[in-house]
């Protein structure tokens, strides 16, 4: 019995030490931290990057511009390793020296991208001073999805998410930055710069558009669901293709357009914080990111358009407006925040 004991002790014994040994690995393994949009890095590419380089992945999604801006702002970018960011978006990174240069040595797939997005000096905010801060990955123009019953001509202008006989049954995207924008191309206005005395006619615009709406939706799993289970007639796409395709796959008779103001549209691209903990590593997901096998998965399953293959065809009649930075980001999310509420109103900034 002494010997049983004894050896039932040592197994334990090894067993234990066994762990802690598996525990140190895993604890040793290097981690990257990625923050992404929805879609952006599925869990089997994900883990094809994580078997190649023998890594572990962590990823956060986002949902909005003011959402992503916080989360990198909040620690100086120590948070995250690699995020994704539009164009527009990216000069507020680059100012504040939240994101650091690209070493193109290390991102050899950048040469396979498509000519357009070659030409990196001819994309606003990519580069400064000569150095690159992010790669193209993914764009989407942001349409108009109608319900096909509801809505029995495809609407031709932004103003239809404001048009009464729609009332309760518009969907609107929950962010600051985008609704200014679509408000002020309603009336006429410079969509990225809204000047002084034009401020109080567009807040009071956007008051018109939060008693027009069913709601504001933040992710697109989230307007598909809403679609499926309210009487939605018009939604404002700000995932674009994405949104069109997800509803489609969810059988829903769907119409999109684009409006005759032109329909607002992201470039989205990979970046690098000054925190990351191996920029090495980074540029690698990069690269991975923008293998022609994970970029026509992405057009597959999310609808998307990518910079490495092209699959689809452009409408050289649709007004596009690639996304430029606005006049006062903060402002227009802290009076956001107040229309969103319902709350009484400034037109000046807080």
């Amino acid at each position: 019995m002494a010997d049983e004991a004894t050896g039932a002790g040592w197994w334990r014994f090894a067993a234990a030490i066994v762990l802690l040994l598996c525990a140190g690995w895993a604890e040793a393994q290097p981690v990257l931290r990625v923050l992404a949009w929805p879609g952006y890095a599925d869990p089997d590419i994900v883990k094809r990057f994580e078997e190649q380089h023998h890594v572990k992945v962590r990823v956060s999604i986002v949902s909005s511009d003011e959402s992503l801006w916080e989360r990198v702002n909040a620690h100086g970018g120590d948070d995250f390793d690699v995020f994704a960011v539009n164009t527009a978006e990216l000069k507020r990174y680059v100012d504040a020296a939240l994101v650091v240069p690209l070493n193109l040595a290390n991102i050899p797939n950048a040469k396979a991208q498509l000519p357009r997005f070659r030409d990196r000096a001819a994309i606003p905010n990519l580069m400064r001073e000569g150095r690159l801060y992010a790669l193209p990955y993914t764009w989407s123009e942001m349409g108009l999805i109608y319900d096909r019953k509801q809505v029995k001509e495809p609407p031709t202008s932004i103003s239809a998410l404001w048009d009464p006989q729609y009332r309760g049954r518009v969907l609107a995207f929950d962010t600051s930055g985008h609704n200014f924008s679509i408000a002020a191309l309603a009336l006429g206005k410079n969509p990225f710069r809204i000047d002084e005395s034009s401020y109080p006619e567009v807040v009071r615009h956007l008051v018109a558009l939060r008693r027009n709406v069913l709601t504001f939706y933040s992710l697109p799993e989230e307007a598909v669901e809403l679609f499926r289970t309210q009487r939605v007639a018009l939604v404002f796409a700000n995932y674009g293709t994405q949104q069109v395709q997800q509803l489609k796959h969810a059988g829903a008779d769907i119409g999109y357009v684009i409006p005759r103001e032109g329909a607002l549209a992201w470039l989205d691209c990979w970046t690098i914080t000054r925190g990351a903990r191996d920029k090495a590593l980074a540029e690698a997901w990069i690269n991975h990111m923008l293998e022609r096998s994970v970029s026509t998965t992405l057009t597959e399953r999310q609808g998307l358009a990518n910079t490495v293959v092209s699959t689809r065809t452009e409408d050289p009649a649709a007004k596009i407006l690639w996304l430029e930075p606005v006049e006062d980001p903060e402002r227009r999310a802290a009076l956001w925040t107040r229309i969103r509420s319902g709350s009484r109103t400034p037109t000046q900034a807080p």
